[in-house]
C-alpha cells in the first residue's frame, strides 16, 4: 500500500467535501436541525457529506470499513477502517461560526494509524500526514511548538456538552492552567484543534469524551510532526478511550501533572 499516494487521494477527497459544505453553510434553517442527544445536533449537511465521502473512499480500498459519526454506512472491514467526521464543529458550522472541518483517518486493527487527513475549508488548511511520512500543512512541513515553558503555551480544549461526570476535574485542571500558562482555546472541533497543535499554534490540547472520528486523523498528523498523544492515564488509548492529550514532548509532562492530580479520583 502506497501510503502517500492514499493520502493524495484522501486529501482531495476532503477538500471536494470541504467546497460541499461551504456551499451548503448559507442554506441551513431551523427545520435542517436534528438533535441527536443533549447538545449533539445533526444536519442533512453531515448526513450527505458523509456519504459522499464513503462513496469516494470505497474504490481506494474495497475491503475496508468504515467508523463514521453519523452511521451511514454499517460496513465493518476485518482489518482497515477508515474513521469519518464529515463535519466536526457542526454546532459552529449551524452558528455561522468559520471553524469546522473534515476529518478522515485510516485505521489498521485496533489502534495503528495509517493515514490522517484534516481538512478546515473556511481557511483552505489541509493538514495531513501518513505513517512514518511526516506532517503537513498545505505541502510544507510542519513540526510541533519549540516551546518549551509551560507559562509561554498556549493551550485548547473542549468543554464538555453532555458527559459531565469528571467536570470536578476538568475545572481543577482548566484553574491550573488559568494559573499557569498563556491561556486557553476552546474552538469547538477537536479535529481543528489538534492540527493547530501538530502546526505549532497550541502546545497542547486535552480533552475528555470523545469519539474515534474526532481524534483518529489528528492523533496521526500529531505524533508524525513530532507531538506525543496519550490517554489520561499515560497510556495508548485515545482513539476508543475516549479521553486524549496531544502536545508537544517540552510540555507533556507539566500538562499530565496536572491531569494526573486533578483528575486522580475519577
Amino acid at each position: 500500500m502506497n501510503l502517500e499516494k492514499l493520502t493524495e487521494q484522501v486529501c482531495a477527497i476532503a477538500k471536494t467535501t470541504g467546497a460541499f459544505l461551504l456551499e451548503e453553510n448559507h442554506k441551513i434553517s431551523a427545520q435542517d436541525i436534528e438533535v441527536k442527544s443533549k447538545n449533539s445536533l445533526v444536519t442533512y449537511v453531515d448526513k450527505s457529506a458523509e456519504k459522499q465521502i464513503i462513496d469516494a473512499l470505497t474504490p481506494l480500498i474495497p475491503e475496508a470499513g468504515f467508523i463514521a459519526e453519523e452511521g451511514t454506512s454499517d460496513k465493518k472491514g476485518e482489518t482497515y477502517n477508515w474513521v469519518i467526521d464529515p463535519l466536526d464543529g457542526t454546532t459552529n458550522f449551524i452558528h455561522g461560526l468559520p471553524i469546522y472541518c473534515v476529518s478522515i483517518g485510516l485505521l489498521k486493527g485496533k489502534d495503528e494509524l495509517l493515514v490522517g487527513v484534516i481538512y478546515e475549508p473556511n481557511l483552505d488548511e489541509c493538514f495531513y500526514a501518513w505513517k512514518d511520512g511526516g506532517a503537513y500543512l498545505n505541502g510544507k512541513s510542519i513540526q510541533v511548538s519549540e516551546t518549551d515553558k509551560i507559562e509561554n503555551s498556549l493551550f485548547a480544549t473542549g468543554f464538555p456538552y453532555y458527559d459531565y461526570h469528571k467536570m470536578d476535574g476538568y475545572l481543577k485542571v482548566l484553574k491550573d492552567l488559568m494559573f499557569n500558562s498563556r491561556g486557553i482555546r476552546r474552538l469547538g472541533s477537536a479535529a481543528v484543534d489538534l492540527a493547530y497543535v501538530a502546526c505549532g499554534r497550541f502546545e497542547a490540547f486535552y480533552e475528555y469524551s470523545l469519539n474515534p472520528w474526532d481524534v483518529a486523523a489528528g492523533a496521526l498528523i500529531v505524533e508524525e510532526a513530532g507531538g506525543v498523544v496519550f490517554d489520561f492515564k499515560r497510556g495508548k488509548d485515545y482513539i476508543f478511550g475516549k479521553e486524549i492529550i496531544a502536545s508537544t514532548p517540552k510540555v507533556y509532562e507539566d500538562l499530565q501533572t496536572f491531569i494526573d492530580k486533578d483528575f486522580q479520583n475519577d
